[in-house]
């Protein structure tokens, strides 16, 4: 049966919705869909910009804000800048020495005088050998040395002003305390050697052969460079409590293996001793060996103080002040003792206390 609904052709000049001609098939129409019927996908969106780089000063870490970061030229500039400000600062106290020569010679020969005048030399002098052995001594090696230990704590603050840029900011807090404590022991090292160690040590040596017709003639240039050794010598031995307390701080070494190794370093220090004194005897040499020993383990105290402070603990102090004045009131105990029963009496020297 016929549908009584039948397509009727559109009239002329228009064409059904769908189909327009086409250059291709001569005019015959093709199928398009309309425009409405298109399903149009929306852009992409654009990706997000890329985070920022951080500056060269911004890090995570906030305790390594504020730390310098140079490259390596950098770095031997500035090791050039703190050489020359050091140079310098030995270069004044050069010139100021210099001025003192007169009587900064005879405190140096001072423990040559004494020692020759115990072994019974008379008249107690140094002698030269060259004609220009006492311009170089006297003028030149001399205002050096005192040059070195006066401006020692300049020197150790470029030290400190070379490696501070690479530290931590709780790390820079220690400026003061380390160019105090290094320059110091570096000087007390020195007075050290002066008072004790070379003194005795050359009434050993300049005794050596009286009893067989040696007479002692020193030179003042040979007296001098043992005086240089033995001095520099001491007064960089010193510097060992620093050492350890910041070998601690860098975490390079902890207090438990510097007790656990102790041993290692007294025989260490026993040969470093048996090196640096200017005598072979055991006197002499045990002089030298007692105060090193306690100063090692100064700074293994120190060192267990900056542990204890970055755990968050406290030292007893009270404690160990209480042990300390009770130590003190028995020993006082003790001496007067001595004295008021047994009728002792207290002198200046070893023992102090003789009946």
């Amino acid at each position: 049966m016929p549908d009584d609904k039948q397509e009727q052709p559109a009239p002329s000049g228009e064409t059904a919705p769908g189909l327009e001609p086409s250059v291709y098939d001569a005019g015959e129409p093709q199928y398009h869909p309309p425009a409405q019927a298109l399903v149009t996908t929306p852009p992409a969106a654009a990706p997000p910009p890329p985070p920022k780089p951080p500056a060269e000063d911004e890090s995570d870490d906030p305790e390594e804000r504020g730390m310098l970061r140079m490259s390596f030229m950098e770095h031997l500039e500035e090791l050039r800048s703190r050489i020359l400000k050091a140079l310098a600062g030995i270069v004044t106290a050069f010139l100021a020495s210099f001025y003192f020569c007169g009587p900064l010679w005879k405190i140096v020969s001072a423990p040559a005088v004494d020692a020759l005048r115990q072994i019974g030399v008379n008249p107690p002098r140094l002698v030269a050998i060259t004609p220009m052995e006492q311009f170089n001594v006297i003028y030149l090696k001399l205002p050096l040395l005192v040059s070195v230990f006066v401006g020692s704590p300049w020197i150790f603050y470029q030290v400190w002003s070379f490696i501070s840029p690479g530290l931590y900011q709780r790390e820079k807090r220690w400026a003061t305390p380390f160019i105090l404590a290094t320059a110091g022991l570096f000087v007390t090292g020195g007075l050290f050697a002066y008072f004790v160690a070379f003194r005795y040590g050359l009434v050993f040596l300049l005794g050596i052969g009286r009893d067989i017709n040696v007479s002692p003639m020193v030179s003042i240039n040979e007296y001098f460079d043992l005086f240089v050794n033995v001095t520099l010598g001491v007064g960089l031995v010193f510097e060992m409590p620093v050492i350890l307390f910041f070998l601690t701080l860098l975490r390079v070494a902890s207090p438990r293996f510097l007790f656990s190794h102790s041993r290692y370093a007294i025989l260490a220090i026993t040969i470093i001793a048996a090196i640096v004194t200017p005598t072979p005897d055991a006197f002499n040499m045990m002089l030298f060996t007692i105060p090193m020993v306690g100063l090692y383990f100064v700074g293994l105290f120190a060192s267990y103080l900056l542990v204890l402070r970055r755990e968050g603990k406290k030292f007893p102090w009270g404690m160990i002040a209480l042990v300390f004045l009770g130590i003190l009131v028995l020993a006082a105990g003790v001496v007067a003792l001595l004295i008021y029963r047994y009728h002792f009496h207290w002198i200046m020297k070893w023992p102090f206390l003789t009946q």
